[in-house]
Parts: C-alpha cells; sequence; structure tokens
C-alpha cells in the first residue's frame, strides 16, 4: 500500500503532461487540420477539446459528454455536438490527438529526454499503474483504457497518464455528487480555492455566463460554503479538503498496484519530465490561481 497523498504527488505531473496537449498549438493545428476550427481568441478549441477527450466513446451526444465532463455548460456542448461528428469520425480525432501529443513533446522535452531510459522507464511504470485501475463506473478511464497502447515511450507516458488522469477524475465527480454540487458549483467553490482556473478562464473554456456564475455563487454561500466576499468559508474551504482526501482514496488502487517504490520513482520522473515541459511553456499564462 502507498502512503495516502502519494498517489497524488504522482498524479500532480501526470495530469501537467497529459492536460498540456489540449491548450497547445499542436492541438490546434492537428484539430484544425481535421475541420474543428478553434474560435480567436479562446484559451483552447471547444470542438477539438470536446472531440478528443470523449472520441475514446465513440461519436456520442451531447448529454453523455456533460454528464462525464460535469462542469462545462451543457449549452456549449451542444454547439459543437454532435455536429462536430459529421466533420471528424472518433478515429480521426484519437489520431489527431496523439499526433499532436507526439509533437507537443517533442517541443517541450526534447528529442534526447524522448529517447533516454527514463523516458522508458517512466512509461513502463506508469502503464503497469494503470493495470490496477478498477474502470467499473469510470466511463472515461474505461473508454481510454481500451485505445491501443503506442510503441513509442513518451507517447505510451502520455496514453498512460491520461488514463490515470480520467481514472481520478471519474472518481472525483462521484464524490461531487455525493456532497450534493452540480458541475457548476463544483467548478466556483474550485476556483475560490485559488488551486484551479482563475474565474475568467473558468467560465470561458466551461461556457458559463456571469448571471450563471453569480447564481452558483448564491446557492453556495446559502449553504455556508462561501462567504459575503465569494471567498470559501472555513465548511467550504473543510469540504474542499475532504473532497481531494477521499479522491485520493478513491484514486489509489492503481498506486497501491505500482507499490511505494515505483510510485516515488515515477513521480521523480515524470516530475522532471513536468518541470521541464511547464519551463518551456506548457501552459499560456495567467489561467491558473487566484484570479
Amino acid at each position: 500500500m502507498t502512503g495516502p497523498r502519494a498517489g497524488r504527488r504522482c498524479h500532480q505531473p501526470l495530469n501537467a503532461l497529459h492536460s498540456a496537449v489540449y491548450f497547445s498549438p499542436e492541438f490546434d493545428a492537428e484539430t484544425e487540420a481535421l475541420g474543428l476550427v478553434k474560435e480567436p481568441g479562446a484559451y483552447l478549441n471547444a470542438s477539438g477539446y470536446f472531440a478528443a477527450r470523449s472520441a475514446a466513446m465513440g461519436p456520442v451526444g451531447p448529454g453523455t459528454v456533460t454528464a462525464t465532463f460535469f462542469n462545462f455548460s451543457h449549452e456549449l456542448i451542444a454547439q459543437h455536438i454532435p455536429a462536430l461528428w459529421k466533420i471528424a469520425a472518433p478515429e480521426q480525432v484519437l489520431k489527431a490527438r496523439l499526433r499532436a501529443a507526439d509533437r507537443l513533446l517533442r517541443r517541450l522535452l526534447g528529442e534526447e529526454a524522448l529517447a533516454s531510459k527514463e523516458m522508458v522507464e517512466a512509461a513502463e511504470l506508469a502503464l503497469r499503474a494503470t493495470e490496477g485501475c478498477d474502470h467499473s463506473g469510470r466511463p472515461l478511464s474505461a473508454a481510454e483504457a481500451d485505445q491501443p497502447v503506442a510503441q513509442e515511450p513518451h507517447l505510451a507516458l502520455w496514453q498512460a497518464a491520461t488514463i490515470l488522469r480520467e481514472h481520478r477524475g471519474d472518481g472525483h465527480i462521484a464524490l461531487l455528487m455525493h456532497a450534493g454540487l452540480d458541475g457548476l458549483e463544483a467548478l466556483v467553490s474550485h476556483t475560490a480555492s485559488g488551486r484551479g482556473f482563475t474565474t475568467r478562464a473558468a467560465r470561458a473554456t466551461r461556457g458559463w455566463d456571469e448571471a450563471e456564475w453569480s447564481a452558483a455563487q448564491g446557492r453556495l454561500r446559502d449553504r455556508g460554503l462561501l462567504d459575503a466576499a465569494n471567498e470559501l468559508t472555513e465548511a467550504g474551504t473543510t469540504l474542499r479538503k475532504d473532497l481531494e482526501n477521499e479522491t485520493d482514496r478513491l484514486a489509489a488502487a492503481p498506486y497501491d498496484h505500482l507499490g511505494a517504490a515505483g510510485v516515488e520513482r515515477l513521480t521523480e520522473l515524470a516530475g522532471g519530465f513536468a518541470v521541464t515541459a511547464l519551463g518551456n511553456g506548457a501552459f499560456p499564462k495567467g489561467i491558473f490561481g487566484k484570479a
């Protein structure tokens, strides 16, 4: 068994490597080549993102995407799905996403890192961790786990990171529902913690207008989770902490399967790659933090 926070510490750099793809110019180029065009000035390509993250489930409808993504506006999703499936099939999108990951990691990490024995080791450890995932009730991670694994170690690492990220996220959504938070309330409360997107980036990428955001803040104030300044109260802080701790518990299986030594080594390796990636501009500036 691993320590109670070991899985979270390992997840953080893996998630950074996974999620950077969706904000990258490489992803924009690959998805726009399919006809999924990014709106000018947008933080990310919404059509490309909805397609790429749901494609492993097949050509699903907007209800399925809203349910599994959880904190996005259904209206925003319905603007893109199912129409985008007439432009690009899921199989095309998955191939484009993997090409984008390949191009991005080559740019951020360099050819030497991609060809290193450390990359091979990280991929082997991450894939071994995914073998411990129980995908019951976890649709996004189950769909990703059904995909064939790339031969190139850096892509295998990225795919494993994707499975582990969705495995944790699927469990987190179940806990948010148990806590009585809808998707927008979950997003607002997380943003108030200062650990996720800025309010501007959260609203823009998830499709919520000012009135909807304010209404959710009001509901959270009524529950005593936000104060008059829309900051987390003690109860709100406790709830968010408890949610993360319980998410750690539900996400522990792959890390327990890997074992303490393996988790420590994967954290070290993935952490080194993530530091390099972040230092080379993996994400746009100003989208995370308290603002």
